[in-house]
């Protein structure tokens, strides 16, 4: 094989250029990680059950929903967990290699043999699946300077402003907020139900039937006289929107014709959906999101196109709001890589020195010196080809792999010049 080169430099040259700029291509497109991906595939499945105690989601939720999992392909074992608030969480881990949008629709499809089988709660709170990712890109935090505001209204606002647009980021997998949206809150007094003969189930149902949203009709629609020349939707206002209006749901009606409305039996106030996370950063009402990175995704680009969105979305913000990141792996991800490749350029550096040094000929020096950049660029090409990352211990394993390629180039070398020697 060397022959075969030596004969043809022209040919070797032309080679090695492509080879080079295969690897200036693919660091481009590859991704740039702090860890390589060498978890296997996992979907997670989340539903919850209001106000279930951690045994009631289990056995009503978690156990449905695991009797339908079996028979995947490639799942290698499945994990549950139920708290006291009624979340459950079912994570399916797969065989390494399974292609995780196959796995999640998989999962799906049987997951919709389960959903009539759950509480109609559940059904109704909705049941997520997703790529589980435990790699956390970063923590955003929403400031607020205005006394004003509090957690709550915070995380209402980054609910339903701020969490869809950055899910929508390319390369973010999962986000999750440290918050609770606005919800209305009911508290009930056991001794004033007691008082009227009512149960907790009388107000749940009384709750349903008068704040549910309705279809009005039409006016004017067919079968009609001739005379009607309008045909209009109606559009009727059935959900209720305030504190007052809740007050006023009708519970009950006492034989003598007084009625018993939520207001009696219970305190009503517009609060958090869920008291589950109090935030704050340096003693300032905040809120939180999460950001985990997509399986493959460059974490760099994310993250800064992250940011890009913050940006765009800041506008809009109320007032006293600001954004900070408590956590950010980025930074440390831009140093890590900057570093290995300042060792990377040592390496080459001392390899040329030493080589000049012993050999005493630049021309001998060169050899190997140039074989070292074509390698390593052509790793890089190998890498993309492979769906491996740019990483920490992606970049130490090309470091460590300069010592193999200077050695096997200097056996070459003294090879070569003694073949030629004896040929003189």
């Amino acid at each position: 094989m060397a022959h075969f080169f030596i004969a043809r430099p022209v040919f070797a040259w032309v080679l090695a250029i492509l080879v080079m700029l295969a690897g200036v291509i693919a660091i481009i497109l590859l991704p740039i990680a702090q860890y390589p991906s060498i978890a296997p595939p996992a979907i997670q499945i989340s539903a919850n059950y209001p106000g279930a105690s951690a045994k009631t989601a289990e056995d009503s939720v978690t156990q449905v929903i695991e009797q339908q999992m079996n028979g995947l392909d490639n799942l290698l074992y499945m994990s549950s967990t139920s708290d006291s608030f009624g979340n459950t969480t079912t994570t399916l881990t797969f065989a390494a290699g399974t292609d995780p949008d196959i796995a999640q629709v998989q999962v799906q499809n049987k997951l919709s043999a389960a959903t009539p089988l759950l509480p109609i709660d559940v059904q109704n709170q909705g049941v997520r699946v997703e790529k589980a990712s435990n790699s956390i890109l970063m923590v955003i935090g929403f400031v607020s300077s205005d006394p004003s505001l509090d957690n709550n209204d915070i995380s209402d606002y980054i609910a339903s402003n701020v969490l869809d647009p950055l899910s929508r980021v390319d390369g973010v997998g999962q986000t999750q907020l440290f918050g609770a949206e606005y919800a209305m809150r009911i508290w009930l007094n056991p001794y004033k139900l007691e008082s009227f003969e009512l149960m907790p189930s009388d107000v749940v149902s009384a709750i349903q039937e008068q704040n549910a949203q309705v279809s009005a009709g039409q006016l004017g629609a067919a079968p009609t006289t001739p005379q009607q020349q309008i045909n209009a939707t109606i559009t009727a206002q059935s959900r209720l929107q305030t504190v007052e209006q809740f007050k006023k749901i009708l519970l009950k009606v006492n034989p003598d014709g007084s009625q018993v409305l939520i207001e009696d039996v219970a305190d009503v106030q517009l609060g958090a959906a869920s008291y589950q996370t109090v935030s704050a950063f340096n003693k300032q009402p905040a809120s939180g999101i999460s950001i985990a990175l997509a399986t493959g995704k460059n974490a760099l680009e994310t993250a800064d196109a992250v940011r890009a969105k913050l940006e765009e979305l800041k506008p809009f913000f109320p007032e006293g709001i600001s954004v900070v990141y408590p956590y950010d792996t980025t930074p440390f991800i831009k140093i890590s890589i900057e570093e290995v490749v300042k060792t990377l350029l040592e390496a080459v550096f001392l390899v040329f020195l030493v080589m000049l040094l012993f050999l005493q000929s630049l021309r001998a020096t060169l050899i190997p010196t140039i074989a070292v950049p074509v390698v390593v660029l052509g790793t890089f090409a190998v890498l993309l080809i492979l769906g491996y990352s740019i990483n920490t211990l992606t970049m130490f394993a090309l470091v460590l792999a300069i010592g193999l390629l200077v050695d096997d180039a200097s056996w070459w070398l003294k090879t070569s010049n003694g073949s030629w020697k004896k040929k003189v």
